[in-house]
């Protein structure tokens, strides 16, 4: 099998883990995660929720670089695992993996935001008229006239 594929699916792993913890489906996601883990031995699923459950805990603190170390750990522990196991077993545990992230991790971008942030998964209209200032957060402002009307203005 190529490594490269089984390099990528290890990183989309990681960054699964990382994206579902602390949201709705992250009981359902580490569950399976655990089980994909545990390859039929319920000892080692339950070490795995552990892990999870400390990862998600590392994450709760919203710092960036947690964000980038708990990654890379679990891409870590991904690529472990498919070492770990030759030919038909690793063909069936990437089938499995992929049917995983498939099933547990929404389709489409990352939205994320810090604990002061919002996120959007859409498009957010934010406006401000008759010169007020309109923003979702807000940093340095400058006051000005626009150089074009806006389309409900002209």
């Amino acid at each position: 099998m190529l490594e490269e594929v089984v390099t990528a699916l290890a990183a989309t792993g990681g960054a699964a883990v990382v994206q579902a913890a602390g949201t709705d489906a992250w009981g359902g996601f580490r569950t399976a995660v655990a089980r994909w883990f545990g390859r039929g031995r319920p000892e080692r699923e339950r070490v795995e929720i552990e892990r999870l459950d400390r990862s998600a805990a590392a994450l709760e603190a919203g710092h960036e670089v947690d964000r980038a170390r708990e990654e890379g750990l679990w891409q870590a522990r991904f690529e472990a695992l498919f070492e770990s196991v030759d030919g038909a077993d690793r063909a069936q545990a990437v089938t499995e993996l992929r049917s995983l992230l498939t099933t547990h991790v929404p389709v489409g971008p990352v939205v994320t935001a810090d604990r002061a942030g919002l996120s959007v998964g859409g498009d957010a209209d934010v406006r401000a008229d008759r010169g007020s200032v309109a923003a979702l957060r807000m940093g340095d402002v400058v006051l000005g006239s626009p150089s074009q009307p806006g389309p409900d203005e002209g």
